[in-house]
């Protein structure tokens, strides 16, 4: 199979000739050290790239071409530009297209300064927003998509345009400013969304005019979730940000033949019913190490309705593991989410620099090496790992705020 008819196999629920691989993206590459180190332990000069940045906030790289085939990578990503970018005379930080200032610290850049921290509802009308229809974010993205499509096989995705609802509402105003008109000033939260809502949908208008025809995937960043629980409550997700999302998500799917791939961090399971209603194909980046995101139980509960991407921790099982713990690993996640289809294995996010380079390397050898369907891990995975015992996650937090909504239980297979 071709990576495009791979994939097709995977978000039609069926399964391919193996599980579909995915990295260097935005939200799902590799730190600049640990790229270095990666390209010292190969041995291989000609390795390039250390120095292109795709996302200066995290400082990630683009991954060389030439290491994308090594690795057997069936998907090529477009990346909107940074565009407006202020550099901070005297310090290592930078104002981007939102007035928001970041600033170096340790390996990466933080949130220093919000625009909005003490804006008014009235300050949100002067407020100079970015413009959507600036068409510098997706300069030449159409000739690097219609090449991608005329001369290769892979699977073309269009990438993010910088953050989301939720996350952009909390940068731009600042977390305590937004969280406390969540809890007690409803009219400037939901304004502030509606801004955002408007920006997006008009910037993916003029950014899917260009890509739309070649692309099979648009990829959408808005995180929701924690590491114990979700960031905001259920009822105010639903309430707030779900008829949001849902309306740019239709917008989205209405220019273009696409499936949508939703990104968000951390211990969803509360509104996972929710994340389906809105229109959501495929669900990144399943992050193992949050509460309750267990990916048997998953696969068994909505892997009818979702196709899922990720779930290779970067937060503690690949800095902290063997190679051998790593292919366990990477097995697991196959056999847990990849049974019938609708799996594409990556990251949950940056491989970071204190993952050693043997680990990279066997994440993406037993990827290639287990993930031939018909899938037979007997060899690999103990039989408790392959046939475990289906049990609802305990989420005693998200149950007081409202929790998943009840479903009727599914007999075991």
């Amino acid at each position: 199979m071709t990576p495009r008819e791979r994939f097709q196999a995977v978000v039609n629920h069926r399964e391919p000739d193996r599980v579909p691989i995915d990295w260097g993206r935005h939200v799902g590459s590799i730190h600049r050290n640990g790229y270095i180190k990666l390209k010292q332990y190969l041995g291989d000069p000609e390795l390039q790239n250390e120095n292109k940045i795709l996302d200066r906030m995290v400082q990630n790289v683009y991954p060389d071409e030439k290491l994308l085939r090594r690795f057997h990578v069936d998907f090529r990503w477009l990346e909107p530009h940074w565009i407006n970018v202020k550099e901070v005379e005297g310090e290592d930080a930078y104002i981007d297209m939102w007035g928001i200032k970041w600033v170096k610290m340790l390996n990466s850049y933080s949130l220093s300064e919000s625009p909005l921290a003490d804006a008014t509802l009235a300050d949100l009308e002067t407020y100079p927003w970015p413009d959507p229809t600036d068409s510098r974010m997706w300069e030449g993205l159409g000739e690097r998509a219609k090449w991608l499509y005329d001369n290769t096989d892979y699977v073309i995705v269009a990438d993010s345009i910088k953050g989301g609802l939720l996350t952009k509402a909390l940068q731009v105003c600042g977390y305590m400013r937004y969280f406390s008109a969540l809890a007690g000033e409803l009219d400037f939260a939901e304004a502030v969304l509606d801004k955002l809502l408007a920006f997006y949908k008009e910037a993916w208008t003029g950014y899917m005019r260009e890509v739309g025809p070649y692309v099979q995937m648009v990829y959408f960043t808005d995180d929701i979730g924690a590491q114990n629980n979700m960031l905001i409550s259920p009822d105010i997700f639903r309430r707030l940000v779900k008829p949001r999302l849902a309306e740019l998500f239709d917008h989205i799917k209405s220019l273009g033949d696409v499936k949508l791939c939703y990104h968000t961090d951390g211990s969803v399971v509360p509104v996972m019913e929710d994340i389906i209603e809105m229109g959501v194909d495929i669900l990144n980046p399943i992050q193992t190490s949050a509460m309750g995101m267990d990916t048997y139980w998953m696969k068994e509960e909505f892997g009818d309705r979702l196709v899922f991407h990720g779930a290779i921790d970067v937060q503690q099982m690949l800095p902290f593991s063997t190679p051998e713990q790593v292919r366990y690993d990477v097995a697991k996640r196959i056999w847990d989410l990849g049974r019938g289809g609708g799996y594409i294995l990556s990251t949950c996010h940056d491989i970071g620099e204190d993952v050693p380079p043997e680990n990279v390397l066997a994440m993406f050898e037993a990827a290639w090496e287990y993930g031939r369907y018909p899938l037979d891990l007997s060899c690999i995975l103990r039989p408790e790992d392959l046939h475990p015992v289906k049990k609802t996650p305990e989420l005693a937090e998200s149950k007081r705020a409202g929790g998943a909504r009840p479903r009727p239980r599914r007999p075991r297979r």
